[in-house]
This record gives C-alpha cells, sequence and structure tokens, in this order.
C-alpha cells in the first residue's frame, strides 16, 4: 500500500487528540499523521481504537492509542503520561470527545434529564479540564490546546439542551486556561460537520480537521489565543 503520510510541517512534534475514533477525531488524527505529527489518541472502545492504529500505520503514519475515558481524571493523567514517554513534550492537545444524548435538535433543555445533563457536562466540559489540567507537566512551552466547539455555545438554538449549556462551559475552560497560563489555547469551531452528534448534517469531517491542523500548527499566536477560530479566521489568517 502506497504511503499517503507526506510528513508536512509537524515532523518531530506529538499531539494528543481525544475521542480520535470517529468523525471530526478520526479525521483530526488523519490530518496531523499526514502532516508528520506523532499521534497520540484515546477513545472508550478499545477495538475502535484498534482499528484507527492499524489504518495509520498502514498508511504511514505514527501513533499510539490508549483507552481512556476523559470523564475519569486518571484516566487523562495516564493519557497523556503516555504522550510525554512516546513522543516528549507535547506540542499540541485537541480535547475533542464528546457526547450528545438524543437527537441533535431535538432536546430542549426543559425536558432534559438530570443524567443527561450531568454526562453532558461531565464528557464535554469537564473533559476538556481533565485533559488540560493533565497535560501541564508534559506541555512544550509553546504547546497549544484546542477544544471543539459550535456556535451553540454562543447563540442558543431550540432544542440542544444540555449540549449546548455544556459547550459553553468547555469554551469558557479555554479562555481561562488562556487567561491563567502561558501556554495558548483556543476554541476551534469548524460549523455543522456530518457526525453521529449532528444526524450526519453538515460539512464533511475532513474539512473540519484541516481546520483543526491550521490551528495546532499554523495559527497566528496573537490571533489565536483565548479566542475562536473558525473557517473565517483560517481564511483571513
Amino acid at each position: 500500500m502506497t504511503a499517503r503520510f507526506q510528513h508536512r510541517g509537524m515532523d518531530g512534534r506529538t499531539v494528543v487528540v481525544t475521542g480520535g475514533t470517529r468523525g471530526i477525531g478520526r479525521a483530526t488524527v488523519e490530518a496531523v499523521a499526514d502532516a508528520g505529527a506523532h499521534v497520540v489518541s484515546c477513545a472508550r472502545d478499545a477495538d475502535a481504537l484498534d482499528d484507527l492504529a492499524e489504518s495509520v500505520r498502514d498508511a504511514g503514519g505514527a501513533i499510539t492509542t490508549q483507552r481512556a475515558d476523559v470523564r475519569d481524571e486518571f484516566d487523562a493523567e495516564r493519557l497523556l503520561e503516555t504522550a510525554a514517554r512516546e513522543g516528549g513534550a507535547v506540542d499540541a492537545v485537541v480535547a475533542n470527545a464528546g457526547v450528545y444524548h438524543g437527537d441533535a435538535g431535538e432536546t430542549p433543555i426543559d425536558r432534559e434529564s438530570y443524567a443527561a445533563y450531568d454526562d453532558a457536562m461531565r464528557t464535554n466540559a469537564r473533559g476538556v479540564f481533565a485533559t488540560f489540567h493533565e497535560a501541564r507537566p508534559h506541555l512544550a512551552d509553546d504547546a497549544r490546546l484546542l477544544a471543539l466547539s459550535g456556535g451553540v455555545a454562543r447563540e442558543a438554538r431550540a432544542g440542544f439542551g444540555a449540549y449546548a449549556v455544556s459547550k459553553a462551559a468547555a469554551e469558557a475552560v479555554v479562555r481561562q486556561f488562556a487567561a491563567d497560563t502561558d501556554w495558548l489555547a483556543a476554541v476551534v469551531d469548524p460549523g455543522a460537520v456530518a457526525t453521529d452528534l449532528t444526524g450526519g448534517r453538515g460539512t464533511d469531517p475532513e474539512r473540519a480537521a484541516d481546520l483543526v491542523l491550521w490551528a495546532a500548527r499554523d495559527a497566528d499566536p496573537d490571533r489565536l489565543d483565548g479566542s475562536v477560530l473558525d473557517r473565517r479566521a483560517m481564511r483571513e489568517g
């Protein structure tokens, strides 16, 4: 099989991507490996991680996978320790793991169960905090902390309930890391992407991954820190 990985601009870097087996996460893992980085990725499904690793390695990329649940800070700690052990200082962290309970756009906040609300907050917001927090001892000085989000975090739309609330909280976590630490931190908003979370509606995950790669590698640091990076920002950048 001819390797598709061309080592464009991220040789020698280590990038952590959570929730890497599906949708934007998988496309991001492939894009970052394509750019030459050693990717360290996690998910809750061990079989799906094995499939991801085999696919990336067959195509010539470098990847380490580890089963982890970002709701568990000890899992996050072990993931980042593995990343540092396998690849040295971590150059970028992409907090992508997320959940949506129900059908996209059909979960009004007044009908959410406490269980669904709590799990959305624990995964989508606390999971970002845990991932970034446990990354700290292993980050390169110029590391970038990125979290995936969307417009519902900033402008309410009917039917997105706890998911929208959790994404707003996740964006607040990112802004606070930008304010309180020396590392660059930003939200990446690719718009509606065709994944399980959106019911298959939106653009291809590969386009979203291009935006994540740009944010991790090319975005102007002065514009990146504490901001929301979308496709318009990439065009202007």
